[in-house]
């Protein structure tokens, strides 16, 4: 863990390289939102328990998770992930470490967090046979990814440069169930009412418009740019159905006792 003296140095927020997200940013709103809805929907079940967050990236999830937790522990390979999370949230203790080699011994905490990660990762098997050794019996792995069918259309690469392999429903049930998890419930997040208007308005698609804009490098419009900003989590829905049109899995995977 850093010093008092990195601690004063660390910047106050993370670059924005499009490998993750982070807050207080217009431009960035729309996915910071759609990232935090996941924590704030399965925030309880962290409660009074020993969590692990397995990439917390800029670690504004962590320090919401750190609210109800009994402790939280965040790994990342990243240097200055980890250094920015342990200089601006220190209720995180956080670890730099592979992720398909974690420093945790067996059946140690109670709760893993795996939120828009393991498409990043080149070993997911590796990575999920991890999770299973450090949980304890009956604990939960908690994972939200893109959902490959709606991220990535019609391509054999991600979208994203970032993401090395991005999974359907069926791909992240097959994985979990290798790694000998049981998936306790598959859910999908989805556009609610607004963002599903807001789809209208921007010719058919609200992130099309986004994406668009971000890559042609100019100047956003303001009706965009003010759009973008108002989003909230309650603009997002989470669905037990229609799963394949989601746009991204949640799931909750559970060790045998």
């Amino acid at each position: 863990m850093t010093n008092a003296r990195s601690r004063a140095a660390a910047p106050a927020t993370l670059p924005l390289t499009g490998e993750r997200t982070v807050p207080g940013i217009a431009a960035e709103n729309y996915w910071f939102r759609r990232h935090e809805v996941v924590y704030r929907a399965l925030l309880s079940r962290c409660a009074d328990r020993v969590v692990l967050e397995a990439g917390p990236g800029e670690g504004y999830g962590a320090d919401l998770i750190a609210d109800l937790a009994a402790r939280v522990l965040g790994i990342d390979y990243d240097v200055q992930a980890v250094t920015h999370v342990d200089a601006r949230y220190p209720r995180v203790a956080m670890i730099r470490a592979n992720l398909v080699e974690l420093p945790i011994a067996d059946s140690s905490v109670d709760t893993v967090v795996n939120y828009q990660v393991i498409e990043h990762l080149w070993d997911q098997p590796q990575f999920l046979r991890e999770c299973h050794r450090v949980l304890r019996p009956g604990g939960e792995l908690l994972v939200s990814t893109p959902n490959r069918i709606t991220f990535s259309p019609g391509r054999d690469t991600p979208l994203n440069p970032f993401h090395t392999r991005e999974l359907n429903a069926t791909e992240l049930t097959e994985l979990l169930t290798d790694a000998e998890f049981v998936v306790d419930t598959m859910t999908g997040v989805h556009h609610g009412p607004t963002l599903r208007a807001l789809d209208t308005k921007h010719g058919g698609s609200f992130i099309a418009a986004q994406i668009d804009r971000a890559l042609a490098g100019d100047p956003w419009p303001a009706d965009l740019i003010d759009d973008v900003a108002r989003i909230g989590i309650d603009d997002f829905e989470l669905s037990l159905t229609d799963i394949d049109a989601s746009l991204d899995l949640v799931a909750i995977a559970v060790k045998n006792p």
